[in-house]
């Protein structure tokens, strides 16, 4: 364990004035070490790490499959650009993916760095294969923070504000999550899903003609907009919708991939779904810098040589990770784990939802596998307080300060979308022991905020 270090708490006061204040930071102290589910700081406080790095440690922290990958890539050759030749792992990794993938027509690959990056990618790709312009968005998703991926996000206007006109010919239409559709929290999906399929087509009826439409981007679980998993019937009719109006399909997986949802993919939850495009990242090498984008090859080669490239894109130290990362999935219990621990972690939602003591705080408890979201009540929202009791007080600011509680006593979560909510996004391979310890840190939490008002 990591014992408190003085030369580090002094270069961080010195530093961290000059890193630009643009950048939040949840803990603003240095991690130093990270073993599996936990990480330690400089001063050596131990957390049990509910982030995953934003969903991409999936395997925990240092994992010691792709750590050995990375230190053997290392030695043979650390970088080989793709416009120049292969490596050897960036062959493997294609190898590897393939019978991953949620379609078996998606046979064709591209890697690049980021999410971001491969969104735009994406995009590139639908309007040059259909030589169109337009994109159809849904409302609260979020594709990443370069021009064209803030372009077509939804969750939230920090990514866009007072930087200029976004991309053009975008469109947005309600995901079928209460929010969106301004119904009450309690509606059935069924009905969810009817509103939204009306809503877009709407869309196709009044802002855009589906034969300006080249693709339509959907996040199978909303991610930063608030952790909403899809409904099968809302996936089955857009295959549909875009189907009729020859429309390509592309699926953002890039936080919901890689067994976060208890599937290697969310789409996998609606048996045979097919997308069109499908978009990777996080979960795909562990922590090193590498994404993809998978389509069937008659829509990649639409593509002119040369289009398409990047000066790290596919690096080969990152593409070993993946290759180790595609191993352990294949060979040990990760999605069962997952399975098991997602239960664990919903029956702990579900009673302090159902406490006399907490459950007045809490609006929607939702996700899947280890995706998962709990979103608490606000007085000015009167879609989550319409069902209190008259007079019921609630306290301001709950997930904030939750999640301050839980820090200050050794967990490290998150709060997303525009709504009171706080994520869980642990690594796959968390124990039932960590689990447990967690959730009665996080139980404690709620209780405290509930107590306190």
């Amino acid at each position: 364990m990591p014992v408190a270090d003085a030369n580090l708490s002094q270069l961080l006061t010195e530093q961290r004035k000059h890193v630009t204040p643009a950048l939040s930071r949840l803990h603003d102290h240095i991690i130093v070490k990270g073993q599996g589910s936990k990480v330690w700081d400089e001063t050596g406080a131990e957390f049990i790490d509910f982030n995953a790095g934003i969903g991409v440690t999936n395997l925990g922290h240092s994992h010691p499959a792709v750590t050995a990958a990375v230190i053997h890539q290392a030695q043979q050759v650390s970088h080989v650009q793709c416009s120049i030749g292969f490596s050897l792992p960036y062959l493997q990794l294609v190898e590897a993916l393939r019978p991953m993938m949620p379609h078996e027509s998606l046979d064709t690959f591209f890697f690049w760095n980021s999410g971001s990056e491969a969104i735009e990618m994406a995009l590139k790709l639908v309007k040059r294969a259909t030589n169109r312009n337009n994109i159809i968005t849904m409302v609260g998703s979020y594709h990443g923070r370069t021009h064209g991926a803030s372009g077509i996000t939804r969750s939230k206007p920090i990514y866009t504000q007072h930087t200029g006109p976004t991309m053009n010919g975008v469109y947005a239409t309600p995901f079928p999550y209460w929010h969106s559709l301004g119904v009450d929290p309690s509606t059935p999906e069924e009905e969810l899903v009817r509103l939204a399929k009306y809503q877009l087509e709407l869309l196709i009826k009044t802002q855009t003609a589906p034969t300006d439409v080249a693709a339509l981007f959907i996040e199978p679980v909303i991610g930063e907009g608030g952790y909403v998993p899809a409904p099968a019937a809302w996936l089955q009719f857009l295959r549909e919708f875009c189907d009729k109006h020859n429309i390509l399909l592309v699926l953002d997986e890039v936080q919901s991939g890689f067994g976060r949802t208890g599937k290697l993919f969310a789409a996998e939850h609606v048996p045979g779904f097919k997308p069109d495009v499908l978009v990777f990242a996080k979960g795909l090498a562990n922590g090193y810098p590498l994404s993809g984008v998978a389509s069937r090859r008659e829509l990649m080669e639409k593509q002119e040589v040369g289009s398409i490239g990047g000066t790290y894109a596919g690096n080969a130290v990152a593409c070993a990770a993946a290759v180790a990362v595609a191993e352990v999935f294949k060979t040990q219990p990760i999605l069962e784990n997952v399975n098991a621990r997602s239960k664990e972690l919903f029956d702990a939602l579900y009673a302090i939802r159902d406490s006399p003591k907490t459950g007045h705080l809490v609006a929607d408890i939702r996700g899947q596998g280890l995706m998962v979201a709990v979103e608490f009540r606000t007085e000015s929202d009167p879609l989550t307080t319409k069902d209190l009791p008259a007079g019921t007080a609630l306290p301001k600011d709950i997930g904030k300060r939750i999640q301050k509680k839980c820090h200050d006593n050794g967990l490290l979560l998150l709060t997303t979308s525009c709504f009171d909510t706080i994520r869980f996004i642990p690594p796959l391979v968390i124990t039932q022991d960590e689990m447990a310890q967690a959730l009665k840190i996080f139980t404690a939490a709620v209780e405290e905020v509930a107590h306190e008002g």
